[in-house]
């Protein structure tokens, strides 16, 4: 399936860069459409060989279901530049458009779900520890450069060396 997804997403870039600028909707372009329009049309057909994995059947159905929708109307844009040129590619524009999306969202839905963040109820102790030991730590250091007392200095130079290894985000 990598393959699979690779091959579509550098399609759908294609598809979605000519879609983007109905400038670019000339007969230069047709050629590009049409091969693109075959890329989709392998695409429906390696994802026709393919075994959904449980509970993915409606996505897998709806992906293939737009794959159909996106290489028919790339084919009526590419019909379109040949009949009428640019102004009939652009009235088929927003259709064309919005097939392209329905190509992305359906990917999108049978994407897994990203992990779920790492809980954060518990209140974070070592930061707190941290923050207490480099508050006292620069106390200290400040006291003892006042006072003209090494090791009340030291100490708070300890303290801040240890809170920056209590917490390590």
């Amino acid at each position: 399936m990598a393959g699979f997804w690779s091959g579509l997403s550098t399609t759908l870039r294609g598809l979605e860069t000519l879609a983007a600028d109905a400038r670019s909707l000339d007969e230069d372009a047709i050629s590009a459409l049409r091969l693109l329009q075959y890329r989709l049309h392998w695409s429906s057909e390696a994802l026709a060989g393919v075994e959904p994995p449980p509970g993915a059947r409606e996505p897998h159905e709806e992906l293939a279901d737009a794959l159909l929708g996106a290489r028919e109307w790339t084919g009526e844009v590419a019909e379109a530049i040949e009949s009428s040129g640019r102004r009939g590619a652009e009235e088929l524009l927003l259709e064309w458009r919005g097939a392209l999306f329905r190509v992305r969202l359906a990917r999108m839905r049978l994407a897994p779900p990203p992990p779920a963040p790492p809980r954060t109820d518990a209140f974070p102790r070592a930061a707190a520890v941290a923050t207490a030991a480099t508050v006292l730590g620069v106390a200290g250091f400040a006291a003892g450069a006042v006072l003209v007392f090494w090791p009340v200095w030291a100490a708070g130079l300890a303290l801040v060396a240890a809170g920056a290894l209590i917490y390590r985000p």
